[in-house]
């Protein structure tokens, strides 16, 4: 048993009830996905949810939606969290991406996360030592995948910030800038993955 029941559509009221009406215009659709049901039956986070993934993850913003479908495709599958990892996936084939750069993007994700490790350990350390060792860890993913330079980076970014590599998330930055990402494309990269986490930690801790 769940630890969180999903909500049915038919036993929705009050704000539940409003906000699954404003899920099913977003999508266009006659019923809500199944991800959002839990939710119900927190109104307030549903609200909160609904609005933010409208803005930072859906709808075209400083980045476009194909751009936020490959952030959030990266962040879900980190969060080990299926429905919405499911969604995204399906999201991010929707809007033009094979079945090919759907592994890449996960890839691009898994390969990030092993230098964060790495490069938050040096950080935390507080030891100049390991800062003159190799790091040895090879990394051609990163240019080896059909995805373009600033998909990668802004997946890069948004999985440093998630795991909380303070010298990575330095070092893409600097890179997304030199790739003309403005500061605000950043931080909606940032905004886009916060949303996408809020939702799977939720989720995972309702089954």
């Amino acid at each position: 048993m769940p630890r969180i029941a999903p909500l049915p559509e038919a036993e929705a009221t009050g704000p539940a009830e409003k906000f699954y009406g404003r899920v099913r215009e977003l999508f266009g659709t006659d019923s809500v996905p199944d991800f959002f049901l839990p939710m119900g039956r927190v109104p307030a986070f549903l609200q909160d949810f609904y609005m933010n993934f409208k803005k930072f993850v859906y709808s075209e913003g400083k980045l476009d939606p194909k751009t936020k479908a490959a952030i959030s495709l990266a962040v879900s599958t980190y969060a080990g969290c299926r429905p919405l990892a499911d969604w995204c996936t399906s999201r991010a084939e929707e809007l033009g991406f094979s079945t090919e750069q759907v592994a890449e993007i996960i890839a691009v994700a898994s390969t990030n996360t092993m230098y964060n490790v790495f490069f938050k350990f040096r950080d935390l350390s507080g030891s100049d030592i390991f800062s003159g060792m190799s790091v040895g860890l090879r990394a051609s993913t990163f240019a080896g995948t059909s995805l373009d330079d600033r998909t990668i980076e802004l997946i890069n970014l948004a999985l440093s910030d998630v795991n909380a590599c303070r010298p990575c998330v330095e070092g893409h930055l600097a890179k997304a800038r030199k790739l003309s990402l403005s500061d605000e494309q950043t931080l909606e990269a940032i905004q886009c993955a916060a949303v996408i986490l809020a939702g799977s930690q939720f989720l995972k801790s309702a089954e």
